[in-house]
């Protein structure tokens, strides 16, 4: 059990976003492409873990004055350092040896991922502001290993929808440390000197806006109205304010947003959001023309 809890198999669930490609491409029924992409799954979620791994590695010492961080088996010392970097190695041979299997460019964007996360945990993490970018490029990574891994083309209101999502979420998660920080008095990381309550709270209001303002004119933009035939997909911003505001909820008023893998799991209002938002699109996309109840 602690040598998983090592991999953090949880947070594979970000790994969903391989996915996203082919869902709106519309097929997601496609048996040859879904066995492709559980392959890149798999190979993406290894390395992810490898990644996982090594940032423990690195911050040893400031996850032990971490009230949740503390019980990581690094932190807490249920795994040895050694132990610890076979398993890296292993990840890293795995995970890259299906990539180049699934497709070598495949290979090729997890590189840049594992690259770009391999300098986030020696040092660019420490770096305020783009510590949270870092972290949504690794999203945006994400749906284009997805996209080339299933040879689906994708629009760019797509990367940028996902690039704004992961920033919000990041910047929540910043947060959630300065809090931590004026309760307790520690730094949780070094970029937190970059951060205080005033400018977290300004630029979560700002980038929640911009989603919002964003997402709608990608629904009434003439191009996706044209690809998914109607002119009724505003109808989904719905599911997407509500999910937004609860995560504000969240952050605001519960300020609980330490862990946004851990509210994907536990909060009930979100999962019905991303539920409805999902079954919209799933209508619009896959459902005879003649049934849609948008039409």
């Amino acid at each position: 059990m602690k040598y998983l809890k090592l991999l953090r198999p949880k947070h594979w669930a970000k790994n969903a976003f391989l996915f996203i490609p082919l869902f709106f491409a519309g097929q997601l029924f496609n048996l040859e492409k879904i066995t492709e992409l559980l392959i890149a799954f798999i190979a993406f979620s290894l390395t992810a873990s490898s990644i996982y791994i090594i940032n423990d590695y690195q911050d040893i010492e400031a996850d032990r004055k971490h009230p949740v961080k503390c019980k990581r088996p690094l932190a807490s010392g249920e795994i040895s350092k050694p132990v610890a970097l076979v398993i890296f190695a292993l990840c890293i041979l795995v995970g890259f040896g299906l990539s180049y299997y699934v497709r070598q460019k495949f290979a090729f964007v997890v590189g840049i991922y594992f690259i770009l996360n391999l300098g986030y945990s020696f040092g660019l993490k420490n770096i305020s502001i783009l510590d949270i970018i870092i972290l949504a490029i690794g999203f945006v990574l994400r749906v284009k290993a997805g996209g080339v891994a299933s040879d689906v083309a994708m629009s760019e209101w797509l990367m940028i929808m996902v690039f704004l999502l992961a920033l919000f979420m990041a910047i929540a998660k910043r947060r959630d440390d300065v809090l931590i920080k004026i309760a307790s008095g520690q730094e949780m990381r070094k970029a937190a000197k970059g951060y205080n309550l005033d400018f977290m709270n300004v630029m979560l209001g700002l980038v929640s806006a911009v989603i919002i303002v964003s997402y709608l004119m990608y629904t009434m933009s003439p191009e996706t109205q044209t690809r998914f035939h109607t002119y009724r997909l505003y109808y989904t911003s719905l599911f997407v304010i509500g999910g937004l505001l609860r995560y504000l909820q969240i952050t605001y008023v519960e300020n609980n947003t330490g862990s946004p893998t851990k509210i994907l799991y536990k909060d009930r209002f979100i999962q019905l959001t991303i539920f409805l938002w999902v079954l919209s699109f799933y209508v619009l996309i896959y459902l005879p023309t003649n049934v849609r109840f948008f039409e």
